[in-house]
């Protein structure tokens, strides 16, 4: 029964994360820093349980930090906002160095994409009862900066099922 409830959370606790940091992003424009907390956490108590060493734990959280570090840096800049920052750094700790490369790929490619749908968007009459909703106003605004979150998600969920986690629970 233990078993059962450690495969579940590895399987459910990160895609479930990515899911909520995309529609919250998407709908608030802000990722809570509570999900960057929860992947933190949910790294910490389930990587030692999958049999992952302290060289490998001390590798993740590397990569981690050299991307905190680097996204901090464009947050300085104004590129992305802090709760991007710190969302990816969370998701790099879980993806480690092995899959940084192709995370990072990924969501440059699905924030350029996201862009490309955000700005038509915004060129685009809306009709009445989009009006009515206030997120799709603010994702309408011309002044409002894009969810790369969503991006950011998309990317850590097209990764997962290569991980490491994955297969932990498939092997």
């Amino acid at each position: 029964m233990l078993a059962q409830i450690f495969h579940m959370l590895l399987v459910a606790l990160f895609p479930v994360t990515m899911a909520f940091a995309a529609i919250s992003d998407l709908t608030t424009m802000t990722i809570s820093n509570k999900l960057a907390i929860v992947l933190v956490g949910g790294f910490l108590a389930l990587a030692p349980a999958t049999g992952m060493g302290w060289q490998d734990l001390a590798l993740h959280g590397a990569a981690g930090a050299v991307v905190l570090v680097v996204t901090f840096g464009f947050f300085a800049a104004g590129w992305i906002g802090g709760g991007d920052a710190k969302f990816a750094a969370a998701v790099t700790l879980w993806v480690g160095w092995s899959g940084l490369l192709e995370y990072l790929v990924l969501a440059a490619v699905f924030g350029g994409a996201l862009t490309l749908i955000i700005l038509s968007y915004r060129q685009a009459v809306l009709p009445a009862f989009v009006t009515r909703q206030p997120w799709l106003m603010r994702l309408h605004d011309q002044k409002a900066g894009v969810p790369y979150g969503v991006a950011l998600a998309a990317a850590g969920l097209w990764t997962y099922p290569d991980s490491i986690w994955m297969k932990v629970v498939t092997g």
